[in-house]
């Protein structure tokens, strides 16, 4: 065994597992200790190094494409410290680390883990159900559907449609990006219907606008992976047997889908919920996206 222990967290290595627990000290971010204990197979690993600096070093571990839903949903926007994939060492225990990097490459070089992409998911992300509050929502994730209930601070457009469900079925992908406390962030579900729609996030009800704690907003990354993990992996062919006869039908698809948003403006702004610029700019919005 393997093992370095740091207020940051712990890794253990048993040969055929790397075992992450986060820190419990209040440096260690939130969102690492939200996710907790991670159990990373060998075969997940391209490689490990240690980075050491004049006061302390990183173990970084990067690991093959593919392998992690964690990092497909967040597309390597984690902030640094949130990444579970490094372990911040102390200068006296650069010794420890170098010694435990050492012993994770040893295993992949005699068991000849190749470095090319992974075809399947090899971690399973973190487990359901699972809910964050954000600052526009609760947002609800139970392994087969995801729920939207808005906050007060909400756009009018979105609480007016009350709550969102969404089935994993329907889903195309997820997209995320993190608020940075500079710029807002967007946790975003994109289904069939959707995909062609450009609304901006505070006004999409398919889309949840970050814009208020960047710690606790962070915590969305959650949801974005646990989904992720329940979608086709990103090597599975996107091209199926019925994909001609479905390229026909999509216009139609997309046309009706286009009336139905139109209708659903419309009576949002006769009932007064929209008013007439938010009912132009949102229309306006909407028609873009076809």
């Amino acid at each position: 065994m393997a093992e370095i222990i740091q207020r940051d967290g712990t890794w253990a290595f048993d040969g055929t597992t790397v075992r992450i627990t986060p820190g419990l000290h209040r440096s260690v971010p939130l969102f690492r200790q939200t996710y907790g204990e991670i159990a990373v197979p060998l075969e997940a690993i391209s490689g490990v190094a240690f980075e050491p600096e004049r006061k302390r070093g990183r173990l970084r571990m990067r690991l093959r494409e593919g392998a992690d839903p964690l990092l497909h949903a967040t597309g390597g926007r984690l902030p640094d410290p949130a990444d579970p994939y490094r372990l911040i060492v102390d200068v006296d225990r650069a010794g420890v680390a170098e010694y435990v990097a050492e012993e994770i490459r040893r295993s992949l070089l005699l068991d000849q883990i190749p470095k090319e992409p992974t075809k399947t998911y090899l971690l399973p992300g973190p487990p359901v159900p699972v809910s964050v509050r954000s600052s526009d929502g609760t947002v609800s994730f139970d392994g087969t559907r995801i729920r939207i209930d808005w906050a007060d601070t909400s756009d009018r457009v979105k609480r007016a449609t009350g709550p969102r469900i969404i089935h994993v079925g329907n889903l195309t992908h997820v997209e995320w990006l993190p608020n940075s406390g500079y710029e807002d962030g967007f946790l975003r579900f994109v289904t069939r219907e959707t995909s062609f729609s450009k609304l901006p996030p505070e006004k999409d009800p398919y889309a949840l606008d970050l814009w208020g704690s960047t710690r606790r907003d962070l915590l969305t990354a959650l949801v974005a992976t646990a989904v992720t993990a329940r979608l086709p992996h990103p090597s599975a062919p996107a091209i199926t047997a019925s994909a001609p006869a479905a390229a026909i039908a999509a216009p139609a698809d997309h046309h009706d889908v286009l009336l139905r948003r139109l209708r659903e403006l419309g009576e949002l702004h006769r009932e007064g919920v929209l008013t007439d610029e938010e009912f132009t700019m949102t229309k306006a919005a909407v028609l873009r996206g076809f």
